[in-house]
């Protein structure tokens, strides 16, 4: 391991190889590890994406990394921290590669309606704390598993992407997303950010919940950055799930 401090914010932990970066820090944060610790790998032995997935990328070919977040907020806008870094690797990758990524709700990058990167949040509640990890991974020379519409920076950039240099671009991005979100009217700034981002808005989806699927046309985020679909009963707020988009019709 390699560790370096990032503008007097973030604590920057390098592995070559390691079993998952939100592992990792989660680990790290029930010893007490602080707000800004960053783990970021070359690649990852047990890589996991929502739903359990498993997701392991080839070794240099993706940004792996996860940040360490300790909001102290309600719980109920939790979400924004994933939301944070989504955005952030959005304006990564338009600073550092001119590709202009949006984000699907609630944790995909895409470019069109493939895939360039996933977010994943993981959350433990402890007597005095809450710890929230968000992992990042972002394709850079490799377009994501067969089977999935995927694509790369580097399939879409003019010049090679460097890893470390969009590492640099996306911790610039997240220090004053997550300055906001310690404040009310700072994070619906951020969910007013993702209102303009987001792709799934006015789409037909079916975001599927643990006891059932909710279909209907995406119409809203409000300012915890729920998203709130219209169904055939009626408007529901969903908080997290798998979003799929539908065809028209």
């Amino acid at each position: 391991m390699v560790s370096a401090m990032w503008g007097g914010t973030w604590d920057v932990r390098r592995f070559e190889e390691i079993d998952s970066t939100n592992a990792y820090l989660l680990r790290q944060a029930r010893s007490g590890a602080p707000e800004g610790t960053v783990a970021v790998a070359d690649h990852q032995s047990a890589g996991r994406g929502r739903m359990d997935r498993r997701w392991e990328s080839p070794a240099g070919a993706s940004l792996l990394a996860s940040v360490l977040f300790r909001p102290d907020f309600d719980p109920s806008e939790l979400h924004l921290c994933t939301v944070s870094v989504a955005l952030a690797a959005a304006e990564a990758c338009r600073r550092v590669a001119g590709v202009g990524a949006v984000v699907k709700w609630p944790n995909d990058l895409l470019v069109g309606e493939a895939k360039l990167a996933g977010v994943l949040a993981e959350a433990e509640f402890e007597p005095a704390s809450c710890a929230v990890v968000v992992g990042l991974g972002l394709n850079v020379d490799w377009p994501g598993p067969p089977g999935v519409a995927g694509t790369c920076l580097n399939d879409l950039s003019s010049t090679p992407v460097d890893r470390d240099v969009l590492l640099v671009a996306l911790l610039d991005a997240l220090t004053g997303r997550r300055a906001l979100l310690d404040t009310a009217p700072g994070r619906r700034e951020v969910a007013a950010e993702l209102r303009h981002r987001c792709a799934t808005l006015g789409q037909r989806v079916r975001v599927e919940l643990a006891a059932e699927a909710v279909v209907g046309v995406a119409v809203e985020v409000d300012d915890a950055g729920h998203l709130v679909v219209q169904t055939a009963a009626g408007p529901r707020t969903v908080s997290a799930g798998d979003v799929v988009h539908l065809r028209p019709g």
